[in-house]
């Protein structure tokens, strides 16, 4: 030892970019090496493939159990998508209506989401097409080239919000109304607010400061596809308006698929819905504004209840289902494998040469 520490001495001497002598830098740190056998890699197999069996079946039950039903309005509403794709008639308003039945009761918190398909979020220029800082409320005014070409107007007036991504946000307005009996319809009441990350609404949105939000967005414009201004998203509660909208917020999260679904509304649970949706008739009043047509997409709206593990998503469950079994199958051919092994080196043993 003596004459190595020597010898790494002369080293740094002869070269300082030698590292130090010692224990850490030349490797010499007391380590514990497990000692793997048999035995111990075909009991984590299985320990760890029936595990995964456990959790995945857990999951995909739970899923199962979860009440949700779809209503495709792309139909329905196709003559308000044709009249929405002439930019002519964006101003005008077109409502339609989606009826459907709910046979049985749909117990507990019930949550809306509008589902979209054939949308594409994830090109690389689309997940780009923000400004972080202008939706922290640091600057309205903000030019940012990642928004452009909807960043500014051609007389100079800046998009508030700017880019793609806020531009193309779902602005369907949708209610839902609940029939009593066959002459008489009443509102479900929605909650607008609470539908969006923490996070989001707390810390990476914020809206610029001034004596009125108002005033705030003086000198901006709205988005060219928006029908209104970012501070009236929600005129009636000033915790849900402008840059902290939970609807604006939940959308500038992107998908990674070109099917997804987002938060758009939660139950509030009172009166009569106080336990949740009654079984009967039931009518989507749909203001419609989001035209599809141009890109083959369909729209759904989803009521769904929600479990311990989320709402009716199978691919978690699956994917441990698979692994687990994945596993478990490997430790069985592990185990044939060393079966074999063994017997042949114990007939060897027995019979040498």
């Amino acid at each position: 030892n003596s004459m190595k520490n020597k010898d790494n001495q002369s080293a740094q001497e002869s070269n300082p970019r030698c590292p130090d002598s010692s224990a850490f830098k030349q490797q010499k740190l007391p380590a514990w090496k497990p000692k793997l056998t048999a035995s111990t890699v075909l009991s984590s197999f299985f320990v760890i493939g029936l595990f995964c069996l456990l959790v995945g079946i857990c999951l995909i039950l739970s899923a199962r159990s979860v009440n949700e039903i779809q209503i495709d309005y792309s139909d329905v509403c196709l003559n308000c998508s044709k009249l929405r794709e002439s930019s002519s008639n964006w101003d005008k308003e077109c409502n339609c209506f989606a009826h459907f039945t709910l046979q049985e009761n749909m117990p507990g918190d019930i949550f809306m989401y509008y589902r979209l398909q054939n949308f594409y979020q994830n090109h690389r220029r689309y997940v780009l097409s923000r400004s972080d800082a202008q939706l922290l409320g640091q600057d309205v005014n903000i030019q940012n080239s990642y928004c452009a070409p909807f960043a500014t107007y051609p007389n100079g007036t800046p998009m508030a919000p700017c880019g793609a991504i806020a531009n193309s946000m779902f602005n369907d307005t949708v209610q839902l109304f609940y029939y009593v009996n066959s002459s008489t319809a009443i509102q479900v009441p929605l909650l607008k607010n609470g539908n969006s990350w923490w996070s989001d609404k707390n810390v990476k949105f914020r809206n610029p400061t001034s004596y009125n939000l108002s005033s705030a967005f003086a000198g901006t414009a709205r988005p060219p596809y928006w029908q209104k201004p970012a501070y009236l998203l929600d005129e009636k509660d000033e915790r849900n308006n402008g840059y902290i909208n939970d609807d604006l917020i939940v959308w500038m999260r992107v998908s990674a698929f070109a099917t997804f679904r987002n938060l758009y509304r939660r139950l509030s649970r009172t009166n009569q819905f106080a336990d949740g949706l009654p079984a009967g008739n039931y009518t989507f009043h749909i203001t419609y504004n989001f035209p599809v047509t141009k890109f083959q997409g369909k729209k759904q709206l989803v009521l769904s209840t929600i479990t311990w593990s989320g709402g009716s998503n199978l691919f978690l469950g699956i994917a441990y289902t698979v692994s687990g079994a994945v596993i478990v199958l490997a430790g069985f051919v592990i185990a044939a494998i060393h079966l074999k092994r063994r017997k042949k080196k114990t007939y060897f043993q027995r019979h040498p040469k």
